[in-house]
């Protein structure tokens, strides 16, 4: 199955930022993009890929592992950036630094299960938007100055969550991946 780890934002944050991306829905060019669900929402922490079913014992009790030796953190969305002309995204202020500790430990604990990740460097952000793959996409630099000034409310990260991710299969255009929660393990002890 195709799984991913994640720290999930709560429903307060959650609607802090869908009213300020309902408001960038209205710039030029955001029609272009295919806007993640608000319910999808998270910091992915280390893709993982398809994973075989005989390694999620192990996988499991390194991820709980990995939890236990984080304390919850205080986390505030702010900001916004984008990767090239393909992604633009969420960032965050304060929890920065304790996520990418997090996904380090993360990183560590499923590759010692037997899981590959890749190695790029950890960038916390939270997805909100991608181009498509055709042709070139819309210019994201003013959606995502146009994030320069959001700050949320802080709230306290304190959990780790093994994700399933369900591509679209259909054709449907439009459609989005379904995440599924498949565990989740409270950080510190």
């Amino acid at each position: 199955m195709r799984l991913f780890t994640a720290v999930l934002p709560p429903p307060s944050a959650v609607a802090e930022l869908g009213e300020e991306v309902e408001r960038l829905k209205g710039l030029p060019g955001a029609d272009r993009l295919r806007w993640a669900l608000p319910e999808g929402w998270h910091f992915t922490l280390a893709f993982l890929g398809e994973v075989d079913d005989d390694l999620l014992p192990a996988l499991c009790e390194r991820l709980e592992r990995a939890a236990h030796r984080h304390h919850p953190f205080e986390v505030r969305l702010a900001g916004g950036g984008r990767f090239g002309d393909r992604v633009l995204w969420a960032g965050v202020d304060d929890g920065r630094e304790p996520l990418r500790r997090l996904a380090d430990s993360v990183t560590a604990g499923v590759n010692r299960a037997g899981v590959p990740t890749d190695d790029r460097p950890y960038k916390p952000h939270l997805t909100l938007a991608r181009a498509g793959r055709r042709g070139p996409g819309p210019d994201l630099r003013p959606l995502a100055a146009a994030l320069d000034g959001f700050t949320g409310s802080p709230w306290r990260a304190g959990e780790l969550t093994l994700v399933r991710s369900r591509l679209p299969r259909s054709g449907v255009p439009g459609e989005h991946p379904r995440y599924e929660t498949r565990a989740a393990w409270p950080l510190g002890r």
